[in-house]
């Protein structure tokens, strides 16, 4: 491993002054780095072995990595200069960055995050916010802000990032590239500063899924297995229903992809609100959640709440007590995170303990081997940079909701992007079950070019978007009255898919369906 060049920007040992020296100069290079890093630097790999050996497998490849990652002899500054002003040079490298560096690859810099990898905007009022080169007046999506930045501005190749309740997911979803986070566990957390223990996982950003794959293949380390298809797809429909872009732009995309490569009967449609209230009891042990056994709020809202108690719980063991002596500046959304009155029992400690659990075990029921979940990376489109919009519960609650279901069941989650629509970046997630980290890169090897190519169909495409959209409509609620049929709720079903009829009255099969369920209900 090579030591760094000499043309880096030092941050050992800075003083105060040190600290405003480095913020200008990079407000000063902003315009030739978009802001993406924090130091620039080199880490070498070893030298290519002599032929006829195969050259390592990341050869010739650039990464750059958020600054909460080991490097030896240099401070990290976990996204706040009083971080890097508070701690010592770390004595050894991350095991994930010494292993990308001796399979050939070369680092070439620290770059940008949230404080603390708290947030999913990705701004950063010390280091100066990344300018997302998809749409630079808004926020490029955090808490991997950066590392996102130099993949989607092609500083570099690929690059690594933390991801805790979403910081690969959102900023590849904004920035419009691929991030991967991983089973978790998958990945080697030593020598990272920790976020929420239970929750992290060391994530990556790419442009081309080839290099997503072969980054994963080094830090996933898995044994090589034969490539397989999957025997299920299977569409969250009620998470599309919640989008602000049209279903022909997203969920429509997948669909159509799918069909020409697998075949209709793999895909399959479910209500994900309704699978999760029915295999996660202990959601309803929620404080203050419940009434008479029910849930008041939906359960992936809940799965999110769960998620930010965790992660708030997680990060106070670690940090408190820095927290209050050092009293850092933070960025208001972090700020009303961590500042906020913060209480917790046993109870709900344990309680959240069952409810990861049984989340995972859900999600590994439903998916098996074989199977993916598709859902949306995020609801909204990115909020404008320095906006209130972010900070609002509404938009944190829509965002953490989708963002929640891999972090509590710790199931892998890739984002790919599908185009633009209406001026901003457009992506769905694969999810597979946890441990399906090499089938999930697998299937996205497979899908990726047909699901670009039917996002341009659809960008393309003169048809009305609202035609699309009903049909899509009918289809979901055709979808619940048959499984209310199948669990024998008569009426519920009759209810679905009277509402299809009116949505799409010219499908002969939302009448017959109809029709056999009233004559179910007459049996009674």
């Amino acid at each position: 491993m090579g030591s760094p060049s000499n043309n880096i920007w030092v941050v050992l040992g800075l003083g105060l002054a040190g600290i405003y020296l480095l913020t200008r100069k990079l407000k000063q290079s902003i315009k030739e780095d978009f802001g993406a890093f924090i130091q620039k630097l080199q880490l070498l790999p070893p030298p290519p072995p002599a032929p006829p050996k195969a050259p390592h497998p990341l050869t010739s490849l650039t990464f750059a990595l958020s600054d909460l990652f080991d490097i030896e002899g240099h401070v990290s500054t976990f996204g706040h200069p009083e971080w890097a002003r508070t701690h010592e040079p770390a004595s050894s490298t991350s095991p994930a960055v010494s292993t990308l560096v001796q399979s050939g690859a070369t680092c070439i810099g620290t770059t940008v995050l949230d404080n603390f990898a708290y947030g999913i905007s990705g701004e950063n009022k010390h280091f100066g916010t990344p300018t997302n080169p998809a749409v630079p007046a808004r926020v490029p999506g955090g808490s991997s802000s950066g590392a996102a930045v130099a993949v989607a501005a092609n500083f570099v190749d690929f690059s690594l990032g933390v991801d805790t309740s979403g910081g690969v997911r959102v900023p590849a979803g904004f920035c419009g590239i691929l991030g991967f986070r991983p089973s978790h566990g998958a990945v080697s957390h030593v020598g990272i500063i920790p976020v929420s223990t239970s929750l992290d996982t060391v994530g990556w950003f790419a442009k081309d899924p080839d290099i997503l794959r072969r980054v994963g293949h080094i830090l996933l380390q898995a044994p090589f297995v034969m490539q397989r298809s999957p025997r299920q797809i299977i569409i969250a429909d009620d998470c599309f229903q919640q989008l602000n872009v049209p279903l022909d732009r997203s969920s429509h995309v997948v669909i159509k992809a799918t069909e020409k490569l697998f075949g209709k009967q793999v895909l399959k449609h479910i209500n994900l609100e309704d699978y999760i209230s029915s295999k996660v009891p202990s959601l309803k042990a929620c404080s203050n959640q419940k009434s008479n056994g029910e849930l008041k709020s939906s359960s992936l809202k809940l799965l999110a709440s769960i998620m930010q108690f965790l992660q708030r719980h997680e990060f106070g063991n670690k940090h408190d007590e820095w927290m209050s002596i050092v009293k850092p500046d933070l960025h208001p959304a972090v700020s009303a995170q961590l500042h906020e009155n913060f209480e917790v029992s046993e109870v709900e400690i344990e309680n959240s303990k069952s409810v990861r659990s049984e989340m995972r075990a859900a999600v590994n029921l439903l998916l098996k081997d074989e199977g993916i979940l598709v859902i949306p990376t995020v609801a909204d489109p990115p909020p404008k940079l320095g906006g209130k919009e972010i900070l609002s519960q509404d938009y944190q609650s829509r965002a953490l909701s989708l963002l929640s279901i891999a972090s509590i069941s710790g199931c892998c989650q890739v984002t790919i992007p599908l185009g633009f629509y209406d001026k901003y970046p457009v992506s769905v997630s694969l999810i597979a079950r946890h441990g399906g980290d090499r089938f999930l890169l697998d299937t996205l090897k497979t899908m990726y070019t047909i699901l670009q190519e039917q996002a341009d169909i659809a960008a393309t495409s003169k048809s009305s978007k609202n035609v699309v959209s009903k049909e899509q409509s009918a289809e979901i609620a055709k979808e619940k009255g048959n499984q209310a049929y199948k669990d024998k709720q008569w009426q519920k079903a009759i209810g679905f898919y009277t509402e299809a009829i009116k949505l799409c009255g010219e499908n002969a099969t939302y009448y017959s369906n109809r029709a056999q369920a009233y004559l179910e209900l007459c049996r009674l």
